[in-house]
């Protein structure tokens, strides 16, 4: 599978901790919302917004626990994973990771459940990944050619404004105000203006 370095992300050990910041916050805003709904349903007639905030506030921060763990473990799988395979970065490191951490995560579960939430995760992130290159080879991306061809148009842009005798942007687009000063006069003319006055 090609190679889905993402070069906007923290280099490996950092990405734990922000993962699972990252994954905390998601969890949280999603299981405050989550249950939000279910009190303002499951409450009395005038107590509503009530109920929902406490079942909210109160049941938010173990979703985001939740989430959080999940993406550390998940995160710590994928970064060990690049590491063993010598810094390679593909579509096989998190779809292993997802399977790895559903697996980990309901060990305790027996190994019937482990294999089948193992399975369950790696199937998922499978998805995942499928899904995330094709919306890639959807969109048009820059390739360095391109970025050259622009930078290029750019600079003669730049050179242009240079030599109308303006360099900045909004020149281009206002007109420059006429000169205000007078012609200065030579000599003959103001003693011809003088011999007029007098």
């Amino acid at each position: 599978m090609a190679s889905r370095r993402d070069l906007n992300r923290e280099p490996c050990p950092d990405r734990i901790l922000d993962d699972m910041g990252g994954a905390f916050g998601m969890g949280a805003l999603g299981g405050f919302l989550w249950h939000f709904a279910k009190g303002w349903r499951n409450s009395p007639k005038y107590e509503k917004f009530n109920g929902a905030m406490f079942s909210g506030t109160l049941k938010s921060p173990a979703v985001g626990s939740a989430f959080a763990t999940w993406g550390g473990i998940f995160c710590a799988f994928d970064c060990t994973l690049a590491y063993a395979r010598g810094g390679k970065e593909d579509s096989w490191n998190p779809v292993i990771a997802g399977a790895a951490t559903g697996g980990v995560l309901s060990m305790r579960s027996g190994w019937r459940s482990c294999a089948r939430n193992a399975a369950v995760g790696g199937i998922l992130l499978g998805i995942i990944e499928v899904v995330q290159i094709m919306f890639l080879r959807g969109t048009p991306t820059m390739t360095p050619r391109k970025q050259f061809q622009q930078m290029k148009e750019y600079e003669e842009l730049q050179q242009q404004a240079a030599a109308a005798g303006s360099s900045s942007l909004w020149s281009r687009f206002m007109p420059t105000p006429a000169s205000t000063h007078p012609k200065p006069q030579a000599s003959s003319e103001i003693l011809n203006d003088s011999a007029a006055l007098s």
